[in-house]
């Protein structure tokens, strides 16, 4: 059902699989056959054997999507995992970079000379001018450049969503595609026929951080995505068209960089208020 109906990644079925195979290790009973305290002695159970609130949350979640599917088929009456409290979670804020580090971040990728340079500049042009995932940008093919203005992207769960293209992102692609092998994919890899690796494009992440004087452990693919959204956010963007072009499927998703901007008002009130001293 997941793969069919709802179109998950490959990884996303590979987590429920370990998560509801876990269960049944810990459970005294057959999963399908499970009661609603069963349950709750096993979410006692992961949380005294040191299992964080994140992933316990992230187990229940596989739990309940598993008995919802059980009813809806007949193979149960009920879902015995409707009524248990989710473990309460704490809201993680994303790592953040300035616009200014930005700057040097994409004036250090211009300075990398040759391929590996137009490689730096287009992805970078593409996870900070786009808000791109990095799974996104490096799965792009030539071909989907030919929209114009715009991307026309398959993300997580194979939805669909449009995404502007700017023109120095546009530009960098140009030059990509002329300094790099022949290929279907915008980010070739060593083997043309297959596009870059997450890992090799991850020592080109680093070597740009080093460039631009930032620690390379502050900078990843997804900083620079929040930094997109935390800076649109900031400029007057509204959630709901930055929930779009993020490509969430819940806006609580998106709602967590509102309080990224809370920080930063927080941090500037106290900066610069007269009366934040007292």
């Amino acid at each position: 059902m997941l793969a069919a109906e709802r179109g998950a990644a490959t990884n996303t079925l590979l987590a429920y699989r370990r998560d509801l195979d876990q269960a049944v290790a810990a459970l005294p009973c057959a999963l399908r056959d499970a009661a609603e305290e069963n349950l709750a002695g096993l979410l006692q159970f992961w949380a005294r054997e040191g299992l964080s609130p994140r992933s316990a949350a992230r187990k229940l979640s596989a739990l309940r999507q598993f008995y919802r599917f059980c009813v809806r088929t007949g193979v149960r009456e009920s879902d015995p995992a409707a009524q248990l409290d989710a473990p309460r979670v704490g809201k993680t804020l994303p790592k953040i970079l300035s616009e200014e580090e930005v700057d040097c971040l994409l004036a250090a990728s211009r300075e990398i000379e040759g391929p590996r340079g137009a490689r730096a500049v287009c992805a970078f042009e593409l996870l900070y001018g786009s808000g791109l995932r990095v799974s996104e940008m490096l799965g792009l093919t030539r071909v989907a450049l030919n929209n114009g203005d715009i991307l026309l992207l398959r993300g997580k769960g194979g939805r669909e969503r449009m995404v502007p293209l700017s023109r120095q992102a546009r530009q960098a692609a140009v030059a990509l595609i002329a300094a790099s092998k022949p290929s279907r994919f915008l980010f070739p890899g060593r083997d043309p026929k297959k596009p870059l690796t997450r890992q090799a494009f991850d020592e080109v992440v680093g070597q740009v951080a080093l460039f631009a004087g930032i620690d390379p452990a502050r900078l990843s693919p997804h900083v620079l995505r929040h930094a997109f959204a935390s800076h649109m956010l900031a400029r007057g963007a509204d959630l709901r068209s930055l929930q779009m072009l993020l490509g969430h499927a819940d806006i609580s998703t998106t709602e967590i960089y509102t309080h990224v901007l809370a920080e930063r008002l927080k941090a500037l009130l106290v900066a610069h208020h007269p009366l934040a001293a007292g």
